[in-house]
C-alpha cells in the first residue's frame, strides 16, 4: 500500500532531495544536481520566489521506503500574468508503478481543488530558470545540466492519469563547422553599422558583472510571452547574478551593446558539465569541484543556455550575430558539438537559427495539463 506524506521538516526535505540519487543510481544518462542548489531552491529563507509562491512537498512511501516525490506550487504571479487558475507540479519522480504516480498527482490535484483552482500543469518550477518539461523523447541521450532527465515510463503514467500535452520544448545537438561562413561576418557588419552596435569586451568573468542585471532585464522583456514565464524580481535577479556570474566564461557569453552601453541582446553558453557533475555526485566538497574545474578548463562540448534580445531589436538580426559570435568562439576553442536547452516548439525565430548549421533534433520534453 502506498501512503503520501507531506514534508514539513528539514529531515524530510533532505529525504526529498536525496530520493532521485537512489532512483537513478544505475542510470548513465541522469545528471545529479548539486545538493546546495536544491536546498537553495526549496527553502523559504533562500528562494525569493516564495514571496509570491506557496509550495507543498510530498513523498510517496511503501512499507516505510520512499518510492516517489513531487512538489505542488501555487504561483500567484503566474496565474495573474496569464489570467489562469492553475497549480504547478514539479520535481516529480517515481517508481514504475501507477499507484505511486497516481497517489503523488492525486495529492497535487486535491490541493488544487481545495483552493478553487481549475487545472494542474507541469513539470514546472518556481521560475523559468528552474528545470521544466518532462522528457518524452531522447531517453538514450546524455542529460544536460539545466534540464530534466527522467525514465521512459514517466510519460505513460501521465497519460494513464488523464494528463494531456500542453506544450513541448525541442532540444538540438549542433555540429560546429571548422570555420565560419563569411556571410556571418557580412551580416555582423551590416547590423552593427546600421544600429551603431558593438560587442562588450570581456576577458574575465568579472568583466561581465557590470552587465549582469541588464542581462536579466532583457531576459524579462524578451521572454515575457513565452509559456508560463513570470518576470524575475530584483531580489531574484540578485540571487542569479551571485549564483552564475562567479563562474560564467567570457568566451561563451556574448553581449551586444548600443551607443549608451546598454544591453541590446545576449547569449549565454557554458562548457558541458554533464560527466563532471556525475563524478561530483551532488557535492562540490571535498573533491567534487575537481572534475568540474577540469571540465571548465578543457571543454570538449558546450551547452547553449539562453539567448535574449530586447523587443525593439528582435527583427534586426542581432539574434544571428550573437549565435555566429558564439560559434566563432567554439571554433577557436576546438569545440565541435554544442547542445541546446529546451526551445519552445512554436518559437519559430529561435528554432530557425538552428538551421544555419548541421544539427539533429534529439530530445523533446513536455508540460502536461489536466
Amino acid at each position: 500500500m502506498v501512503t503520501i506524506t507531506e514534508i514539513k521538516t528539514r529531515r524530510g526535505l533532505r529525504e526529498f532531495i536525496h530520493y532521485p540519487f537512489r532512483l537513478y543510481r544505475n542510470c548513465d544518462n541522469w545528471i545529479p544536481p548539486l545538493f546546495s542548489d536544491e536546498w537553495g531552491t526549496f527553502r523559504k529563507d533562500k528562494n525569493p520566489a516564495f514571496s509570491y509562491c506557496e509550495a507543498r512537498f510530498w513523498l510517496a512511501k511503501r512499507n516505510g521506503k520512499t518510492v516517489g516525490r513531487v512538489v505542488g506550487i501555487r504561483n500567484d504571479k503566474a496565474n495573474e500574468r496569464w489570467e489562469q487558475k492553475q497549480l504547478r507540479f514539479g520535481w516529480i519522480d517515481f517508481e514504475d508503478d501507477p499507484e505511486v504516480s497516481g497517489a503523488l498527482l492525486g495529492a497535487v490535484e486535491e490541493w488544487a481543488v481545495q483552493q478553487g483552482l481549475t487545472a494542474v500543469h507541469g513539470p514546472m518550477g518556481f521560475t523559468d530558470m528552474d528545470k521544466e518539461g518532462m522528457l518524452v523523447d531522447g531517453f538514450g541521450e546524455l542529460g544536460t545540466l539545466p534540464m530534466i532527465y527522467n525514465y521512459e515510463y514517466y510519460p505513460r503514467h501521465m497519460e494513464i492519469h488523464g494528463y494531456r500535452k500542453d506544450v513541448d520544448w525541442l532540444e538540438y545537438e549542433i555540429t560546429v563547422p571548422e570555420e565560419l561562413d563569411e556571410r556571418f561576418g557580412r551580416l555582423k557588419s551590416i547590423v552593427f553599422d546600421k544600429y551603431k552596435l558593438r560587442l562588450a569586451e570581456a576577458r574575465r568573468a568579472k568583466d561581465l558583472v557590470p552587465y549582469a542585471r541588464q542581462i536579466f532585464e532583457v531576459l524579462n522583456a524578451s521572454f515575457v510571452n513565452l509559456y508560463g514565464f513570470v518576470p524575475l524580481s530584483p531580489e531574484q535577479i540578485d540571487i542569479y547574478v551571485d549564483q552564475y556570474f562567479s563562474f560564467i566564461q567570457p568566451d561563451f557569453t556574448k553581449i551586444v551593446l548600443d551607443t549608451n552601453s546598454d544591453v541590446v541582446g545576449f547569449e549565454v553558453a557554458m562548457p558541458r558539465l554533464s560527466r563532471a557533475m556525475q563524478k561530483a555526485r551532488g557535492r562540490l566538497f571535498p573533491v567534487g569541484f575537481v572534475p568540474l574545474l577540469r571540465a571548465l578548463a578543457k571543454p570538449t562540448e558546450a551547452v547553449f543556455y539562453l539567448i535574449g534580445v530586447r523587443p525593439d531589436y528582435q527583427a534586426s538580426g542581432v539574434n544571428a550575430v550573437l549565435m555566429s559570435e558564439l560559434y566563432q568562439s567554439l571554433i577557436d576553442r576546438s569545440i565541435h558539438t554544442v547542445a541546446t536547452c529546451g526551445e519552445l516548439e512554436d518559437n519559430r525565430e529561435v528554432n530557425l537559427l538552428m538551421n544555419n548549421f548541421p544539427h539533429r533534433q534529439h530530445k523533446r520534453r513536455r508540460a502536461w495539463i489536466k
